[in-house]
């Protein structure tokens, strides 16, 4: 499925936890929260919606490898270090130059996300959040993978879920698991209609589990897409009412 139809059904899917899960206030921040978590499964993906804006260092990587090239010759070049100390100085800024002249999209996309998540891992521990360096993690880890392998399993949305209910503890914000988990899960649920299928139990079972309803891409795949979007919130449009009501 697309991004914006994977954000649609996971703000849904918030919108579904704080009207119908008993408990659990109504909170924009939760449904942002569902939102954001059924876009996290394509951070394995080079053209996902969430890639691009947790990667927002991307098009700095490149250049920030080249400017410690440059610095590291200039360093060794006007401190007049010893022969051997500068070879290496010179050597060590070499290598800097020819991996930033050599990256292209992937990789630094690749890095860019590495270093989001490693700079949010050291943020959870500085300020003493375990599930905030469990986020890093993720982050880091998610853009190594293939698309659609472990980030679109049933152990990946249990990992998810655990990080918002550490953050539950940590915040005192009831029902952060439940969304979380919930817009996770609604991802993996969308892509098991396409085409593809999703691996929920790889890498235990190397099976795709699908129903074969939707072309990503596809023109007939985008309007059923948005048939679904709508579907889907006309149906817990109605079931939170009807609560309401009752």
């Amino acid at each position: 499925m697309r991004g914006s139809s994977h954000l649609a059904i996971g703000l849904i899917t918030g919108v579904a936890v704080a009207g119908l899960v008993p408990g659990v206030p109504f909170s924009p921040a939760g449904i942002a929260l569902a939102g954001f978590s059924a876009l996290a499964p394509d951070l394995d993906h080079p053209s996902s919606r969430l890639s691009r804006r947790l990667g927002f260092t991307q098009q700095y990587v490149r250049w920030a490898f080249l400017a410690v090239a440059v610095s590291m010759a200039a360093y060794a070049y006007w401190q007049l270090l010893p022969g051997p100390d500068r070879r290496l100085a010179f050597t060590v800024a070499l290598a800097f130059g020819l991996i930033g002249g050599a990256m292209q999209g992937e990789t630094t996309r690749r890095l860019a996300l590495l270093f989001t998540g490693l700079c949010t891992v050291l943020a959870g521990l500085y300020t003493g959040f375990v599930w905030l360096s469990m986020l890093g993690c993720f982050v880091c880890l998610a853009p190594f993978s293939s698309h659609r392998t472990y980030t679109h399993t049933l152990w990946a949305a249990a990992f998810w879920t655990y990080i918002g209910h550490l953050a539950n503890q940590s915040l005192g914000w009831h029902g952060v698991a439940l969304f979380a988990g919930g817009g996770y899960v609604s991802h993996l649920l969308a892509d098991s209609l396409t085409k593809a299928g999703v691996k929920w139990l790889m890498p235990l079972v190397d099976i795709s589990f699908k129903i074969p309803l939707i072309r990503t891409g596809s023109r007939s795949g985008n309007l059923l897409e948005v048939a679904i979007c709508i579907g889907y919130a006309l149906l817990v449009l109605a079931l939170v009412v009807s609560r309401l009501q009752f």
